[in-house]
């Protein structure tokens, strides 16, 4: 079985705090395995620099050079057969560059493959510019970038000589055998103090200051504004993190608004499932893995619109509200709550709708179908799944109602 270096600079898949990006990094880890590669995790090293401090983008650059030298050693010291066959690394941007993948590829004469890296040519002359140019080199170097968000593409294409070559759409996804588990919805109601003959919305992001409260703000106003219309609802929020004071104060004279804490996907199915809408205003959101997990456990989606969102949220199993305000969302959220037969069919599609596009199995043969050079010799996905994946096309999205 060939052998993978995965690297992912933003967060290692063994960062201690949750998060979608660590949930997708854990993904690719099992689709690069199903796909055929035998993976092993190449450095736990953080390049990231929110606040751009150009001296702790030095100190990093230092180490991450020192942690590339070290690989290089390590791996020239392996029997041929042992060493990568090829790099990984997962979400590569300004604040995150990867300063390892790029000298360890180059010295074993191996491929580099990017997923989810970006270009933002706004940064130029900016706090992060060398971190930029770093990170223009790396995806010049790329022999494949698989994009999981669209609105990465015309960014990527600006710098590469061959985009066509090199950039192949990985829509989003999850792993869909472990939301299966679903709970009697009295018994919810009874652990959480709830009433299950109200309508319950439901929204799972992590509490985090910027664009994540600025959902929940927005979504606190609509759910004010629902109760003022004398609609008797819950609204349960699964998620935690360093703003969650701040939200305990937002919703402390909202009635009927629960926190259940943070929950990993597969604890958090169950509510998600028993809940009549998964609501998230999704205010600059890439795509949010939490609305493909709504859909899959039948639960039908009200979200703000956004080009990544638009990629996983299917016109069948939700709504996308453009130009999100409290208005708009909140006539999307009471449109719904007044068409039973509408939701019911919405449940219906969800599942289906998150396995044939967005499931670990596809994910595993577009990363195989995909992948530059000879093909995987190894592979748990049956060779006739490959085809019809690769076969889609690049432009694929169903259109949504404006709302």
């Amino acid at each position: 079985m060939p052998r993978l270096a995965f690297y992912a600079p933003l967060k290692s898949p063994r960062h201690p705090v949750p998060s979608g990006d660590r949930t997708l990094a854990r993904l690719l880890l099992r689709g690069l395995r199903l796909a055929g590669w035998q993976v092993e995790l190449a450095s736990s090293l953080r390049s990231y620099d929110g606040v751009g401090d150009p001296r702790q983008q030095q100190r990093l650059k230092a180490r991450a050079e020192r942690r590339a030298a070290a690989l290089i050693a390590a791996y020239r010291a392996r029997p041929p057969e042992e060493r990568p066959q090829a790099w990984f690394t997962y979400h590569l941007y300004h604040k995150a560059p990867d300063w390892i993948g790029p000298a360890v590829c180059r010295a074993l004469g191996i491929p580099y493959l990017l997923c989810e890296a970006s270009h933002a040519p706004q940064q130029e002359g900016g706090l992060w510019q060398d971190n930029l140019s770093d990170c223009v080199a790396a995806i010049r170097q790329a022999a494949r970038i698989f994009i999981v968000n669209p609105r990465d593409e015309p960014g990527l294409a600006t710098v590469l000589a061959n985009p066509l070559r090199v950039l192949r759409r990985l829509p989003p996804f999850i792993d869909t055998t472990t939301l299966a588990r679903r709970r009697p919805r009295g018994e919810l109601a009874r652990e959480a103090g709830l009433d299950p003959a109200r309508p319950w919305l439901i929204s799972v992001a992590m509490l985090r200051p910027g664009d994540k409260m600025a959902s929940y703000r927005l979504m606190a106003a609509c759910y004010r504004r629902l109760l003022a219309e004398g609609r008797h609802l819950h609204w349960l929020i699964v998620g935690d993190g360093a703003a969650a004071a701040e939200l305990d104060a937002l919703i402390a004279d909202l009635p009927g608004a629960v926190r259940l804490g943070a929950l990993d996907p597969p604890a958090a199915a169950p509510w998600l499932a028993a809940s009549q809408l998964c609501v998230w205003p999704a205010v600059n959101e890439s795509f949010g893995m939490a609305l493909l997990e709504a859909q899959a456990a039948g639960c039908p989606v009200v979200a703000g619109y956004g080009t990544g969102v638009a990629g996983i949220v299917d016109a069948a199993s939700g709504r996308l509200v453009h130009d999100c305000n409290v208005e708009r969302f909140s006539a999307a959220v009471a449109t719904l709550l007044d068409d039973w037969a509408v939701r019911r069919a919405m449940a219906e599609a969800g599942p289906h709708y998150v396995r044939e596009h967005h499931s670990l199995g596809r994910a595993a043969a577009l990363l195989r179908a995909y992948w530059p050079g000879p093909p995987v010799v190894a592979s748990a996905i049956p060779e006739e799944a490959v085809p019809a994946a690769a076969k889609v096309s690049r432009d694929e999205e169903k259109p949504h109602p404006d709302l």
